[in-house]
């Protein structure tokens, strides 16, 4: 039995959408059990420090993050970090006997740690996971490069030390866009008629510096006012010849 708020409303969700079981509302909470979810947090904050001085006593490296009672108090769970694998089956009983309750321990990841505690991100908004990211899915550093950002690790990566989830969120429109917009190098026709190279290119937005070979200055132009020229397709079917004949 748990004690929780109205996220989202009332509506229709297509079964395709529905993960899992549907769990049951047992009914609306009343003012005595807003005041016992109160007292439970006043319990977890208070149990914290036991917990911290329980450790210190036996040496252990773990690093709590927080601490959190079933709404009937018949557990309190405690959530930590640690660097490696820890072994706290014989702490349990120590800790059920101080806190004389069923004592559960579960240790979480840096990303788990985010999530729970929550924070600010680089972008100055809260942070995803903690606000509306329910699942967290793999994110590599090729995604990273695919939207051209620098591979400094400070500046690709969390509070957590992970690399940041947007970086998979936005993936997509990257794919996307990366095919309608002509890359660095490559020679396409301008609404006048010329021939240029292009060499300087935003995926984002799809402006476009293209130098041609009549003027010193960079001509600005937009992927939706250019076509790729026919010089880029030869190129290409020579490299392939190329490619075949190695093979």
């Amino acid at each position: 039995v748990e004690y929780g708020s109205v996220a989202i409303g009332n509506r229709h969700v297509p079964e395709s959408e529905n993960v899992g079981s549907l769990k049951p509302v047992i009914r609306k909470a009343n003012d005595e059990d807003a005041k016992r979810f109160a007292h439970n947090l006043e319990l977890e904050e208070a149990e914290k420090p036991q917990f911290i001085s329980a450790e210190k006593t036996n040496q252990l490296v773990m690093q709590l993050v927080n601490a959190e009672y079933t709404f009937n108090n018949a557990k309190l769970i405690f959530y930590f970090t640690a660097d490696g694998r820890v072994d706290f089956r014989d702490r349990v009983k120590d800790l059920a006997s101080i806190f004389r309750t069923r004592i559960e321990l579960r240790q979480i990841g840096v990303r788990d740690e985010a999530k729970m505690l929550g924070g600010i991100g680089s972008c100055g908004r809260s942070l995803c996971c903690h606000s509306w990211l329910a699942d967290f899915e793999p994110v590599s550093i090729k995604m990273a490069k695919v939207q051209n950002l620098s591979l400094n690790p400070a500046k690709i990566s969390g509070i957590c030390g992970r690399l940041m989830c947007c970086l998979k969120h936005e993936q997509n429109v990257y794919e996307e866009l990366l095919k309608i917009t002509p890359k660095l190098n490559a020679m396409v026709v301008l609404p006048d008629g010329k021939v240029g190279k292009v060499v300087e290119s935003n995926t984002l937005t799809g402006d476009l510096k293209v130098q041609v070979p009549d003027n010193d200055v960079p001509v600005k132009c937009n992927r939706s006012e250019v076509k790729l020229a026919k010089k880029n397709h030869s190129r290409s079917e020579e490299s392939k010849a190329t490619k075949s004949k190695e093979e």
